[in-house]
C-alpha cells in the first residue's frame, strides 16, 4: 500500500471513531447541561484551538477573509452555528444511534438538492440507493411501528436532526462558491462566525431566563465530556478529516464515513443499550445503500 494512502486511511478511520463516539458522549452530557451552553463551550474551545493551529501552520496571514467576510460569515453561521444547535437539540430528545443514522443521509440529501437546484439528475442507481437509505432511516426512527409517527419526543428530536442535516447540506453546497480556498482555512473561518452566532443565541436564552447558567460543579462533572466534544469532535475530527481526505480522495473518505453509525451502535451496545430488529435492519439498509452507491460512483469515474 502507498504510504501516503495508508496514512490517509488512518486519518479518516480516526475521524470515523471520533465522530461515532461523540454522539453517545454528547447525549450523556445533555443529561446535565442544556444543548445551547454545551454547543457554545464545544465550539468556543474548538475554534480557539483550530485558530491557533491554522496560524501555526500557515501563519497569521491565513486568517484572512479575502474580502468575502459576508459570505463566509453567512455560510459559517448556517453550517457551524445553526446546524449544530439543531443537532444537539434533536439529540437531547432522541437517541445517539438515531442521530448518527440520520446524519449519515447528508450525501443523499446533497445529491437530491443538487438535482433540484442545478438540474443535475443523479444516476438511477444513486436514486435507488437514496430511496433505500431513506426507507432505512424510517425503519430506525419508527422501530418499524408507523404509529410512532403520531407523536413522541424521540421522533421530534429526529426531525430536528433532519433540519440540522439540511442546514449542513446548504452550507457545504454554498461553500462551492469559494472553491480554491484551502479546506482548513475555510473551515476555521466558518467556525468563527458559527461560534459567535452560537454564543449570541446562548446569551439571549440566558438573559431571557429560558435556560439557567451551568454551575462550576456541573461543568466539572462533565468536564471530560466537554473536552472530548471540543478536542475530539471539533479539533482532531476536522484535522483528521482534512488530512485524510487530501490523501485518499473524497469518494474513499465518504465510503469510510458510512461507518460512523456502526461505531455509535457499537458504543451504545457496550454501554448496555439494546436495539430492535427494525432499528438494526434500518441501519443496515442505510449503511449498505450508501456504501453501494459510493462503490458505484468510483467505478463510474474509473477510466474505461
Amino acid at each position: 500500500m502507498n504510504p501516503q494512502f495508508g496514512r490517509g486511511l488512518a486519518y479518516v478511520l480516526g475521524c470515523v471513531l471520533l465522530w461515532g463516539v461523540q454522539f453517545p458522549v454528547a447525549k450523556s452530557a445533555l443529561a446535565s447541561i442544556d444543548f445551547l451552553q454545551m454547543n457554545s463551550i464545544r465550539y468556543g474551545l474548538g475554534t480557539l484551538l483550530l485558530l491557533a493551529v491554522l496560524a501555526w501552520r500557515e501563519g497569521a496571514g491565513a486568517i484572512d477573509f479575502r474580502g468575502r467576510f459576508g459570505q463566509v460569515a453567512a455560510f459559517g453561521f448556517l453550517g457551524m452555528g445553526v446546524s449544530p444547535m439543531l443537532l444537539f437539540y434533536g439529540l437531547s430528545l432522541s437517541l445517539p444511534e438515531h442521530t448518527a443514522v440520520v446524519v449519515s443521509l447528508q450525501p443523499s440529501m446533497t445529491a437530491l438538492a443538487d438535482w433540484w437546484l442545478h438540474g443535475r439528475r443523479p444516476a438511477n442507481f444513486t436514486l435507488a440507493a437514496v430511496a433505500v437509505a431513506f426507507s432505512g432511516v424510517l425503519l430506525v426512527v419508527t422501530r418499524g411501528e408507523l404509529s410512532v409517527i403520531a407523536g413522541g419526543h424521540e421522533l421530534l428530536g429526529d426531525l430536528f436532526v433532519v433540519l440540522s442535516a439540511i442546514c449542513w447540506v446548504a452550507y457545504t453546497m454554498s461553500a462551492e462558491t469559494l472553491r480554491g480556498w484551502p479546506a482548513l482555512q475555510f473551515t476555521v473561518l466558518s467556525l468563527i462566525s458559527g461560534t459567535v452566532g452560537a454564543f449570541a443565541v446562548t446569551a439571549v436564552a440566558l438573559a431571557a431566563g429560558w435556560i439557567a447558567p451551568a454551575s462550576m460543579h456541573t461543568l466539572a462533572g462533565i468536564g471530560w465530556h466537554l473536552a472530548y466534544l471540543a478536542l475530539g469532535g471539533v479539533v482532531l475530527g476536522m484535522l483528521f478529516w482534512t488530512a485524510g481526505n487530501q490523501r485518499i480522495g473524497a469518494l474513499n473518505s465518504m465510503l469510510l464515513l458510512n461507518m460512523v453509525p456502526i461505531v455509535t451502535f457499537g458504543v451504545r451496545y457496550a454501554l448496555g443499550a439494546r436495539f430492535s430488529a427494525a432499528e438494526l435492519t434500518g441501519a443496515a439498509l442505510v449503511i449498505g445503500a450508501l456504501a453501494a452507491n459510493n462503490v458505484y460512483l468510483r467505478r463510474k469515474m474509473r477510466p474505461a
